[in-house]
């Protein structure tokens, strides 16, 4: 009988993360002070994030960063997540292809954040922080970083971004049932949102803003840190438990990927799957193809600039060497609100830049087309950013089938959508529509970058 589902004993759950800055071909460029312009140190990131996460996001030597025991006890209730061969949907698209993903969806809260939220709630009881901010698009990480203040008793303040308040309404629930305050973004609690809200008053929102609001109110409550869910080198860090399993698990399963993708946003969870994989291709030893499959409407890679930039919509933030869009930039309401978001986080531009990573882009309708064709395949509802990833990844088994080549894709299933059904039901109605993005509106949002950055 064949076999479907590879899971690791708990002893063979990894007990470190792979620091991939430590084995780039090259590093990228510093972090900038946004008023001296001069490289962050950790003490600069300390004063917003905790101590520990602000010394593994400048740590560019130590390959392997130690798994804090309780951290890794906390993993084990849900780790290892099953690494899943698609038999289902190898056959709906009649392709050679062997097609894996690994299941992020079975976590607690239903996505893979909870691999980086536990770590930073953690690090914040750790250092004595009683309270933490943070922002949140879909509600995936706003619900893990929720769960996780609560498990070490510190209290959470979330700013969802405005759209996804409304439109996922389930999602706010969760992270109130947590105990997390959820303000929409952006709101008028904060000097940022009411700047926001006086030039835009209908302004719906996006990651940047809610992470200006974030960062305001971390700065302003004692005795409080502010936590990200992507975009940084140290929530990818936390993030790679995913490959470093799934490595594990293809070597059970006796193949290896020759494809690894991701759904992009800041990065988080297309790093946590690749990078493991990517650093047998700095050696020479491998050539796994890596693709980041972002959204047609918020199209960094594929149509951004490479500049420094801001991470959030107000300037609070240091400055990233990003593909951005601008951040300013307003998002279309699309629902795979973690993926609306103007800017690439530092390793991966870093790795874009250096031709490790590919980069696809894909509209909301193709997306949901998608994701229904992995559900009647293979029984499970994807979140609307894994859909992305899962429609990259038929696009490749059709090729396989047009080529008859037998390549071994490997997708992360970054979380499921069963909160996101109202999503599935408006498509299913043909009520969704793709963004149309002009190649003006793009260059408006880059121009004013260039004029407001100045090194």
């Amino acid at each position: 009988m064949r076999q479907k589902r590879f899971i690791l004993a708990q002893e063979d759950i990894p007990k470190q993360w792979y620091n991939i800055q430590a084995d780039m071909p090259n590093q990228a460029p510093p972090m900038l002070d946004p008023v001296t312009k001069k490289p962050v140190t950790v003490e600069d990131l300390a004063k917003l994030f905790t101590l520990e996460a602000s010394r593994q996001e400048l740590n560019t030597t130590d390959r392997w960063i130690d798994i804090p025991e309780k951290v890794w006890e906390l993993y084990t209730y849900y780790r290892s997540t099953p690494l899943v061969r698609a038999y289902g949907l190898e056959e709906a698209l009649g392709t050679p292809a062997h097609i894996y993903f690994k299941n992020e969806s079975v976590s607690p809260v239903g996505s893979h954040k909870l691999n980086s939220a536990i770590p930073q709630a953690y690090y914040c009881k750790e250092e004595g922080v009683t309270n933490v901010t943070t922002e949140t698009g879909a509600g995936q990480w706003g619900t893990a970083l929720s769960y996780a203040a609560k498990v070490f008793g510190i209290e959470a303040a979330v700013y969802q971004v405005k759209i996804t308040f409304e439109q996922k309404p389930y999602r706010r629930a969760i992270m109130q049932t947590f105990g997390a305050q959820v303000p929409p973004s952006p709101s008028m609690s904060t000097r940022a949102g009411k700047d926001i809200l006086t030039k835009y008053p209908n302004h719906k929102g996006s990651l940047g803003t809610a992470i200006s609001e974030a960062v305001e109110l971390a700065r302003m409550t004692p005795n409080c840190k502010y936590a990200l869910g992507s975009t940084m080198s140290h929530v990818t860090l936390h993030q790679t438990i995913i490959g470093l399993e799934a490595e594990k698990q293809m070597e059970i399963a006796g193949e290896y990927p020759d494809i690894v993708i991701g759904c992009f946003g800041g990065g988080s969870n297309f790093g946590g799957i690749s990078f493991p994989f990517m650093r047998h291709n700095f050696s020479g030893e491998r050539h796994t193809r890596f693709i980041a499959a972002e959204p047609a409407s918020c199209p960094k890679f594929t149509r951004g600039e490479y500049h420094y930039d801001f991470g959030d919509e107000a300037g609070y933030t240091p400055l990233i060497p990003m593909f951005t869009l601008g951040h300013s930039f307003r998002p279309a309401n699309i629902h795979a609100g973690g993926l609306r978001y103007h800017g690439s986080g530092l390793i991966p531009t870093q790795l874009y830049k250096d031709g490790f990573i590919e980069a696809v882009d894909i509209n909301q309708t193709e997306s949901f087309s998608a994701g229904i064709r992995f559900a009647e395949s293979e029984g499970i509802i994807p979140a609307p950013e894994s859909c992305h990833a899962i429609a990259a990844a038929i696009r490749e088994a059709e090729r396989c089938r047009e080529t008859g080549e037998e390549k071994v894709i490997l997708f992360n299933l970054s979380g499921h959508g069963l909160i996101d059904v109202p999503s599935y039901e408006q498509y299913l109605a043909g009520d969704l529509v793709d963004a149309n993005l002009s190649n003006e509106s793009i260059k408006a949002n880059l121009d004013e970058i260039n004029k407001q950055i100045v090194l």
